[in-house]
């Protein structure tokens, strides 16, 4: 594609792809990879379900591609910074390293066009604060697995009457007391650390819950992932993060000015 055609943003975060399991969306991630330009692109974490393959290899073209589309990034100056999480936490061990242009951080601080101060981490650091977290553990639980058979089955009868994609996991989850309780709890410890920690706000994946929302003062941002909700958080060029949806559709499911964040948290 042009690079003229692409939409610029200064910051775009990304997580919870898991290349290597059959679930994995990474036609709609490559579209949007090849869609977008920007100045920092932030992985962060499970990018590559090293889990997944260790129970059963799988590993489709496309998610080469998308391997290919993150090394091109950085080859064209996007400064791609990864912070790995559970399920690729082997690369742990590279600790502010960099590997083939792609710097590698247990955690980092994306600091906003006006100046806001984003903690970014996984999110499998607050799993001992969320009581219920087997019923949203991510791919390699058997009812999760379950979960998103279901799900798989669901577009696949949606495709042949001409329907788009819908996240019928997401929608069962939502429907779920206890599972929602785990992700209220998740949220909540994530806040408390970012606060605890002096930033204005958290960047983090982990639960497959994309969420944007303001608490106690700290802006909580879950980018989502790429197996259920395909959704990313970019920092746009006015220095307003949105929260975006790509599937075979593309919008905004989220957005807030840090503006509009100031004026909520006072």
């Amino acid at each position: 594609m042009d690079t003229n055609k692409r939409t610029y943003y200064r910051a775009v975060f990304i997580s919870d792809v898991h290349l290597g399991y059959k679930d994995c969306k990474a036609q709609y991630l490559l579209d949007f990879l090849n869609s977008i330009q920007c100045n920092r692109l932030y992985l962060v974490g499970d990018i590559v379900d090293l889990w997944s393959m260790k129970r059963r290899f799988f590993w489709h073209p496309s998610h080469y591609h998308v391997l290919e589309a993150l090394k091109a990034k950085a080859d064209e100056g996007t400064r791609v910074i990864y912070v790995p999480g559970n399920h690729d936490e082997t690369f742990r061990r590279y600790d502010k390293d960099t590997l083939m242009g792609v710097e590698v951080h247990r955690q980092f601080v994306h600091t906003t066009d006006d100046g806001k101060r984003f903690l970014i981490l996984h999110g499998d650091d607050f799993d001992s604060a969320t009581r219920y977290n087997r019923l949203i553990r991510v791919a390699g639980d058997a009812a999760y697995d379950f979960l998103l058979f279901l799900n798989r089955w669901h577009n696949r009868f949606r495709r042949l009457f001409g329907g788009n994609y819908w996240s019928l996991a997401s929608w069962i989850k939502a429907r779920v007391h206890k599972a929602q309780a785990a992700i209220t709890a998740f949220e909540n410890a994530a806040i408390h650390e970012a606060k605890r920690q002096g930033y204005d706000g958290i960047v983090c994946g982990h639960i497959h819950q994309p969420q944007m929302r303001v608490s106690d003062g700290i802006v909580y941002c879950n980018d989502g992932d790429w197996i259920e909700n395909c959704t990313a958080l970019v920092e746009n060029e006015h220095g307003r993060m949105e929260l975006l949806h790509w599937s075979d559709t593309q919008h905004v499911v989220a957005t807030n000015t840090l503006a509009e964040v100031n004026s909520k948290a006072a």
